[in-house]
């Protein structure tokens, strides 16, 4: 938990009082290699925050392509997000690449968290918001940037996935063939 503490510390400072109430709305879950924390149809019970591990969230369309939306590892949030605060069932899911654990929180505990403390509704915010710039330069880089810009972007950002990712993930990620990124990783 003390992973969560410094977490939003970072965005909005909270004393032992506080962070002893906060913490009970959470329950961690420990997630295997390969184990999905979420499936397509599934009720959308839960956003997780990573205490360890890597994780993928990825939908599959109608022709069984598989498309990834993000990686989430130590510090991240992911949920299906759409369908967690829209409370309907889940349009992707989420594996577990390397084994971990999760924080494991719920709307209505979100929600209460954020009613009850002002600091914690600023974090959430915050969150969100930077969550939501992230995925627009996302989009932006994969609309306009060349398969290079955006291989050279992902190894900027995420150094340390670069070792423990298959590179037919990352090749996914970036939209792109396995056989341009090994062209671009050489």
């Amino acid at each position: 938990m003390e992973k969560l503490r410094t977490h939003i510390q970072h965005i909005a400072p909270i004393n032992d009082e506080e962070f002893e109430e906060i913490k009970t709305h959470f329950t961690v879950k420990r997630v295997r290699k390969g184990q999905y924390l979420l499936s397509e149809g599934d009720e959308v019970k839960h956003e997780f925050f990573v205490l360890s591990g890597i994780y993928k969230v990825f939908y599959i369309d109608g022709q069984e392509k598989e498309y990834i939306l993000q990686f989430a590892q130590e510090n991240w949030w992911m949920s299906d997000y759409p369908s967690f605060f829209k409370q309907k069932d889940a349009t992707m899911y989420i594996e577990c690449l390397v084994e971990g654990e999760v924080l494991c929180l719920t709307l209505q505990n979100r929600e209460k968290l954020s009613a009850t403390f002002h600091k914690m509704e600023h974090f959430f915010r915050v969150k969100l918001t930077n969550g939501y710039v992230a995925l627009q330069l996302r989009i932006k880089l994969l609309l306009s940037g060349t398969p290079q810009q955006r291989y050279e972007e992902f190894a900027r950002l995420y150094p340390n996935l670069m070792q423990q990712i298959p590179k037919k993930l990352i090749a996914e990620f970036l939209g792109v063939s396995r056989e341009t990124l090994s062209r671009l990783y050489q």
